[in-house]
């Protein structure tokens, strides 16, 4: 077993400490990472603080994690030493399965290996990217661009993907009016992105302090949602609306926002259910949906296409020892746009 330096959370209400965990020994289709960046999740704040289900402590998150190949398995062929590469949400999956055998192993029946807070094959609990190494099985590694910056790639293995794979499947593009409703990490990708598609871009956020980024990130008009006045002026106006926020939104003043055969598509999480009342549905044959990050060949397929359009999310790098602080600017949005942690700082 391999001990490498961490940031580990000792409880649900303990702050973050730099700790050392385990990793595997490198199986014969492994691949060992040396982290040199990892983003920060507004996930990985629910996780730790149990919000989102009772977790097994201390425990290391992370899902956003960018490095080099320092080592392989016997039997690797994607991967070499010294490659550019990225490691998103899961790193597992049952691969027997109707959804797995058909490409889409982020929805694997049996539940896919998320990279951290589940459990891993061997019966642990998989540990995650706030540390400065990862094995990880080489299907489940991703290769980064090099035209695509290492802080700025990070974000893009959970924000990048889980936004993009809902315009994709919401066939976002020319022609096609696509809100987003957040400007927060996952949200100013999404615009970036829709925008990138071709697509016509609202930003819809509580309020117009961000308008200026959200314009010069690609979107064509930006609205309070503060402001009732909004919901009256862009009633049955969207195709597709993607909703990032992790917090309540008031469901029936959203749907009314679609036009026909508009949907509704929420990538936040909050830990509150949600109210759909269903007349809000009937108008227009609208429909309310979820979307959960994307396989690894849609990962894939992100990255490549942000490399070759020159998107990267706006970072702001920090250390090991300013995490706390982070979650506690994230939760009060005080971030523009994603903290990326600089894992030479944990060595």
């Amino acid at each position: 077993m391999l001990t490498v330096n961490a940031i580990a959370a000792p409880s649900a209400t303990e702050p973050l400490v730099r700790a050392t965990i385990e990793r595997r020994d490198l199986g014969p289709r492994d691949v060992l990472i040396e982290i040199r960046y990892a983003g920060i999740c507004h996930s990985d704040i629910h996780t730790v603080r149990g919000e989102w289900g009772v977790q097994s402590y201390p425990l290391t998150v992370g899902h956003e994690i960018v490095g080099r190949v320092a080592e392989v398995g016997a039997e690797v062929s994607r991967h070499a030493v010294g490659d550019r590469v990225g490691v998103g949400c899961m790193v597992n999956s049952c691969r027997d399965c109707e959804n797995c055998k058909a490409g889409h192993e982020q929805y694997c029946t049996n539940g896919n290996t998320g990279t951290y807070a589940s459990v891993d094959r061997d019966g642990t609990i998989t540990q995650g990217g706030y540390s400065t190494h990862i094995v990880v099985d080489e299907d489940f590694v991703l290769r980064v661009p090099e035209t695509i910056p290492y802080e700025k790639a990070a974000p893009l293995l959970c924000a990048g993907i889980t936004t993009y794979s809902p315009l994709v499947n919401w066939n976002a593009g020319p022609g096609r009016k696509v809100a987003v409703v957040g400007m927060g990490g996952l949200g100013h990708m999404a615009v970036k992105i829709a925008a990138a598609m071709g697509a016509e871009v609202t930003v819809l956020s509580q309020t117009l302090g961000k308008k200026d980024d959200g314009l010069a990130f690609g979107g064509g008009d930006y609205y309070a949602t503060s402001d009732a006045a909004t919901f009256e002026a862009l009633k049955n106006t969207f195709d597709l609306i993607v909703n990032t926020v992790s917090a309540p939104i008031d469901m029936a003043a959203y749907l009314g926002l679609l036009r026909l055969d508009g949907t509704l598509v929420s990538v936040g999480a909050p830990p509150e259910p949600l109210t759909v009342p269903v007349f809000a549905l009937f108008g227009n044959r609208r429909s309310f949906a979820g979307s959960g990050i994307g396989s690894i060949a849609e990962t894939q397929e992100m990255l490549d296409f942000c490399a070759e359009r020159g998107i990267a999310p706006e970072v702001e790098v920090i250390g090991a020892d300013e995490v706390n602080d982070a979650y506690e600017r994230v939760l009060r949005s005080d971030v523009r746009y994603r903290f990326v942690i600089d894992v030479d700082t944990l060595r």
